[in-house]
């Protein structure tokens, strides 16, 4: 009898190897990430996807046994998180926390915000209201987990219990850590989005394609997290194949900006674009207008303005404000002074709210006026190509002028 006990605590009903338990690891951790990413964020939180009941509740149950988390409160505490990115009301924001606090305690941060009763009704509205969602799921969330514990016993002994507590830390650490940390603090930008939202890796694998985290802060709704060439994203790759099963609909991915030449003025396509794709103006402003004129004053300027490079363009970045010191040094130089307002009033034309379309493209169509007539190149060349941009498969309206 003992010695069926010990041999039972020693390999489980499976009687598995170490390798063989490490292989069901990382099966099942994978499949709680892509979990997340398919079912709770793009699918839930965003709208990107529609998933067939059947495959959305199979990703439900997973996530119910291996992270207890309840539906209504992680798609509250996300869309929060984007409806109030890096100030003070962000649940996890490191440039609020610190990164430290986010990486090593990020779960504690989620705890804190899905208690919040009000903020959970306020965004997760749409989210799986039914019996087993009411009477299982929210109900009795850490049955879960306990269950899966017991589970894992069972089938590998006392190995089970290791990988089980290497189950629970999928998410704090993949999730919580390297996404909600280091997805705003360290990597990449495609796009000058006004938070601090990095790509970590351009070939997102290990996360479910939650490493291009930049490219879904300027797109959040898209179901397609690989924006850029040589870019992969393995949760869309997984959506497409669903798709063809008749297990996924598609609802929305983000536009293709293309370019067209030889256009006289800026028309209501024009506009649509640029409205759309409004990080990516902003990016292609920054590097088409803001690091030429800089480097360019730099040159002029010798040693003393060299120094001052990397400060200047961050003042002339989406986020940046020219103050103080900054001011001052743009008063003394004409050119900088200019593409600092012209990327002020370009700004300003998205920060409109309740303005006619017609208003709109006719302050669009004033400020390219403007910025041909400056006498800068960098800047001249940029609004040409601006009225140029449209969305791709959009037909191409060009103004007379």
């Amino acid at each position: 009898m003992i010695d069926t006990l010990l041999t039972f605590l020693d390999g489980g009903l499976t009687g598995a190897s170490l390798p063989w338990m490490l292989l069901w690891f990382v099966v099942a951790a994978q499949l709680t990430i892509l979990s997340v990413t398919l079912y709770l964020h793009r699918c839930q939180a965003h709208r990107g996807v529609d998933l067939h009941p059947a495959l959305a509740h199979v990703f439900r149950f997973w996530l119910w046994l291996t992270t207890a988390m309840v539906t209504k409160e992680w798609v509250a505490v996300h869309r929060k998180h984007h409806a109030r990115c890096e100030t003070e009301e962000d649940p996890h924001s490191p440039v609020v926390h610190g990164i430290g606090k986010v990486v090593w305690h990020g779960v504690a941060l989620y705890s804190q915000a899905s208690r919040d009763r009000a903020s959970v009704e306020q965004y997760g509205h749409g989210t799986p209201d039914d019996w087993i969602e009411r009477n299982l799921y929210a109900r009795f969330a850490p049955l879960g987990p306990t269950l899966l514990l017991f589970a894992y016993l069972a089938a590998f002994g006392i190995g089970g219990v290791a990988m089980w507590a290497l189950q629970m830390l999928v998410i704090p650490i993949c999730a919580a850590g390297l996404v909600n940390g280091l997805g705003h603090w360290w990597g990449y930008r495609n796009f000058d989005t006004d938070d601090r939202s990095h790509n970590l890796v351009p070939w997102a694998v290990l996360l479910g394609g939650e490493e291009l985290h930049n490219n879904h802060h300027a797109f959040p709704s898209s179901a397609r997290f690989a924006l850029r060439r040589g870019e992969f994203d393995i949760g869309w790759l997984l959506l497409r194949g669903f798709q063809r099963l008749g297990l996924a609909r598609v609802r929305r991915v983000a536009p293709a900006l293309e370019q067209v030449e030889d256009v006289s003025q800026a028309c209501p396509e024009t506009l649509r674009a640029i409205m759309v794709h409004r990080f990516q103006v902003m990016t292609d402003y920054f590097r088409n207008v803001v690091v030429p004129v800089v480097h360019e004053e730099a040159e002029r300027a010798g040693d003393s303005l060299r120094r001052w490079r990397r400060q200047a363009a961050r003042a002339l970045s989406f986020q940046g404000r020219a103050e103080g010191r900054d001011s001052r040094w743009f008063a003394q130089r004409p050119s900088l002074a200019t593409v600092y307002e012209f990327r002020q009033r370009l700004r300003a034309l998205y920060e409109r709210r309740g303005v006619a379309p017609e208003q709109m493209l006719r302050a669009l169509q004033e400020w390219c006026r403007d910025a041909e007539a400056t006498g800068i190149r960098a800047l001249q060349q940029f609004a040409t190509r601006l009225k140029g941009y449209r969305l791709a498969g959009q037909p191409a309206l060009v103004s007379a002028g």
